[in-house]
């Protein structure tokens, strides 16, 4: 449920900011107010406080980012607090980006290798990445997993590649136990 709502006000967010023409400056601002939220728990238990009235909640909202942040994401924040959705604004936020990044082309792969990878090994994995998607550019998080042994797993979306030795021992066993029978 979480997720479907955090889709849905992103999604109204994501064709705001496409109607405006200005995807970037309100992937910016989004950054920027996500950055604030994390690093400012004070301002996160206040919003998130069920006892305080909304009103005030508000004024808040218009006193702090008023003249930071564009009318139309502050109408935004309003809005969320006003349908008491201000506990999930993270998601909303981080999945609105995600959805500027898919609509610029830019897309996030997630790889975890057995070892840690050199410079040149990870321009190579991008080369490819780019070359078999339909990305302009492409974001790279790596992580090391020794339990891979060797190989790697790739994540883009709801799509994954894994080539691990661990992944393929595991069918290799499975095939093995299934002769046995």
């Amino acid at each position: 449920m979480a997720k479907l709502v955090s889709q849905t006000y992103a999604q109204a967010l994501f064709e705001l900011a496409v109607e405006k023409n200005e995807t970037s400056m309100f992937m910016d601002e989004t950054l920027g107010l996500i950055e604030v939220i994390q690093t400012n728990t004070d301002f996160t238990q206040f919003m998130n406080h069920p006892k305080i009235p909304k009103e005030d909640k508000v004024n808040v909202v218009k006193n702090v980012f008023e003249n930071r942040i564009s009318k139309e994401l502050i109408g935004f924040l309003i809005t969320i607090i006003e349908k008491d959705r201000y506990n999930e604004i993270e998601a909303i936020l981080r999945e609105f980006i995600f959805k500027i990044k898919e609509y610029s082309n830019i897309g996030r792969a997630y790889v975890t290798t057995a070892i840690a990878l050199k410079d040149k090994e990870k321009n190579d994995i991008e080369t490819r990445l780019l070359a078999t998607t339909r990305y302009k550019t492409i974001e790279c998080i790596y992580d090391v997993d020794q339990s891979l042994i060797g190989g790697m797993v790739i994540k883009m979306g709801d799509r994954v590649v894994d080539s691990s030795i661990r992944t393929k021992l595991g069918k290799l066993q499975k095939e093995l136990l299934a002769i046995q029978m």
